[in-house]
């Protein structure tokens, strides 16, 4: 099973629209790694957190999955706490793909 689990009736309107987006990307894999960290995290974010979770979920896809499996390095403006913080969360390793866990 993959997808929101949760529901979004208790966040505001721009906490919903970012996790609809969140788990509606387009690759499956950043469906998975960014569904789960919104899911999990998005509640407790600051404004300036989803400022900077906005602007890493502009990036494509593609460079999302290279630098969150470390194919490509990281460019130096996402090395930051937030890009760390996503890119370390993995909980439900049986919703990722082997290549990605």
């Amino acid at each position: 099973m993959t997808g929101i689990s949760r529901t979004s009736a208790d966040l505001d309107p721009r906490r919903r629209r970012i996790l609809f987006r969140a788990w509606h990307r387009g690759i499956r894999e950043m469906d998975l790694i960014l569904g789960q960290f919104a899911e999990a995290e998005l509640s407790s974010l600051s404004e300036a957190e989803l400022d900077e979770l906005e602007i890493i979920m502009a990036e494509e896809d593609n460079d999302l999955v290279k630098w969150f499996i470390g194919e490509q390095p990281v460019p130096e403006r996402y090395q930051t706490p937030m890009f760390t913080r996503i890119a370390a969360y993995r909980p439900d390793f049986e919703r990722l793909p082997e290549e990605m866990k």
